[in-house]
């Protein structure tokens, strides 16, 4: 690799991403089109909700229709699009007769984890496009399936790893795989992110007098009694998942804990992170996986651990020594360091570190990288930047280019099994051999088992596709 200057390096990056974002395009370049397109959102509460914003405010792009089996949720989000001047989208509470709407182009999907892949599948067979909120899948399996539907049905499926268009992560990873850090052998991916206990909750409505709210550390909260659960269709909610009483501690948010829903920090915001080491070390599966940890400090409700570590193992032909690359990942969930100035002066540390045989790389949540060069870990090159995937998702089916697409399903199933991989070696409580071609255990049925789950009528992803 030629040498490059810092000074060098960050104009040229810039560059490259001002042509980037013009063949990309901007919401400048779409003014007075007149295909607009019309997504439907699914899954409207937390990260639903700024789908629906963003979306919103894209130019001829329009919020046609907004998904959820809790009705309480819609009358915020029709308030504020009524507010901003958008047009009032039609409300479903059964995301298959949204699916019967012709006029709906695409979906965007931020229910919980483990209803992202059933409603990519059903939309592609629909004849829509997708893109999958992080983790778009619950296990390996559904990786693989939404792979092979995109294909069938030629729609679109997208993970929704928005880092990836982010022109700070474009260039931090163009500078890695140049040859920038010589040869990266390692990869650190990292989410010490603070955390209270979820309580205990017994299963049922949460009865009280009118006002009464009750959350675990006293602050208002929302009252899952029986007028606000009468709104809630709670079999459509739970779909794929066992059929279990209701819960609190398993409905909104803290179902992020708990196995049948979600995959715990590290299928949460460590999604981001993992997708990002994988990225940087520009591998796909890994042959070896060992994950530790627990629950610690609190006794409640959680199911996931709050404390995990991951290494995994990729092989390296080109690579020096033993012909491997490895990666580690850490959530932690309490008091802790700020590793690398990595959320220094905040109570969060997020973020990605990239070891190599000329230096190493601190990349932060929001993209923007350091290098430390040489023995003497002298500052050098460095860059930053942020995107827009909605924008990406709306202009690739706009133009029905799926080569112009960022955030491929492909790539997001790598990242995605990583989370799953390091969730089933935690689980059994043992190192696990993964064959890469085959996307099985070797010689293990019973983490083979786990690659997938049982689904429950009639929110199935079939194995034939």
């Amino acid at each position: 690799m030629p040498k490059m200057n810092r000074r060098d390096f960050v104009k040229s990056s810039a560059g490259a991403f001002v042509a980037a974002s013009s063949l990309w395009g901007t919401k400048q370049s779409w003014a007075g089109a007149n295909d607009r397109v019309r997504i439907a959102v699914v899954g409207i509460r937390g990260m639903g909700f700024s789908h629906i914003r963003n979306y919103a405010n894209l130019p001829n792009t329009e919020v046609a229709a907004i998904v959820d089996p809790d009705e309480n949720l819609w009358p915020e989000r029709l308030k504020w699009l009524e507010e901003n001047g958008k047009s009032r989208p039609d409300t479903y509470v059964d995301i298959r007769n949204m699916l019967e709407d012709k006029n709906i182009d695409a979906i965007s999907v931020a229910t919980q984890n483990h209803w992202h892949a059933l409603a990519g599948y059903w939309a592609v067979q629909a004849g829509k496009h997708a893109t999958l909120e992080k983790p778009g899948t619950h296990n390996v399996f559904e990786g693989r399936q939404l792979i092979k539907a995109s294909e069938k049905y030629g729609k679109m499926i997208q993970h929704h790893a928005e880092r990836r268009t982010f022109p700070g992560f474009q260039s931090a990873m163009d500078f890695l795989h140049s040859g920038g850090l010589g040869e990266v052998y390692l990869a650190k991916g990292i989410c010490y992110k603070w955390r209270n206990s979820i309580g205990q909750y017994p299963n049922g409505y949460m009865q009280g007098p009118p006002g009464w709210k009750r959350t675990v550390d006293g602050s208002p909260g929302p009252i899952f009694d029986q007028k606000y659960m009468s709104k809630v269709n709670y079999d459509l909610w739970l779909g794929p998942a066992p059929e279990r009483p209701f819960n609190p501690n398993r409905f909104h948010y803290n179902w992020h804990w708990h196995w049948d829903y979600g995959n715990g920090d590290m299928g949460n915001q460590g999604a981001h992170q993992m997708d990002i080491a994988r990225w940087g070390l520009n591998v796909k599966h890994p042959t070896k996986i060992s994950s530790m940890g627990g629950h610690f400090m609190f006794d409640d409700d959680q199911e996931t651990p709050n404390t995990q570590m991951a290494l995994f193992e990729f092989p390296n032909p080109e690579g020096g020594g033993d012909k491997k690359k490895m990666m580690q990942f850490e959530v932690r969930h309490w008091i802790s360091n700020h590793e690398a100035g990595l959320g220094q002066g905040a109570s969060n540390a997020i973020g990605n570190l990239f070891f190599g045989s000329k230096g190493y790389m601190v990349i932060n949540l929001g993209g923007d990288w350091k290098t430390y060069m040489g023995k003497e870990r002298e500052p050098g090159p460095y860059g930053g930047g942020r995107g827009d995937m909605f924008q990406n998702y709306v202009d690739a089916i706009r133009a029905d280019d799926p080569s112009m697409l960022i955030g491929s399903m492909q790539e997001g199933h790598y990242s995605c099994s990583l989370i799953h991989l390091a969730n089933i070696s935690y689980r059994l409580g043992r190192t696990l051999n993964f064959d890469p071609d085959r996307e099985k255990f070797v010689d293990d049925k019973e983490a083979d088992q786990m690659l997938t789950r049982e689904y429950r009528e009639p929110f199935v992803i079939p194995e034939n596709v």
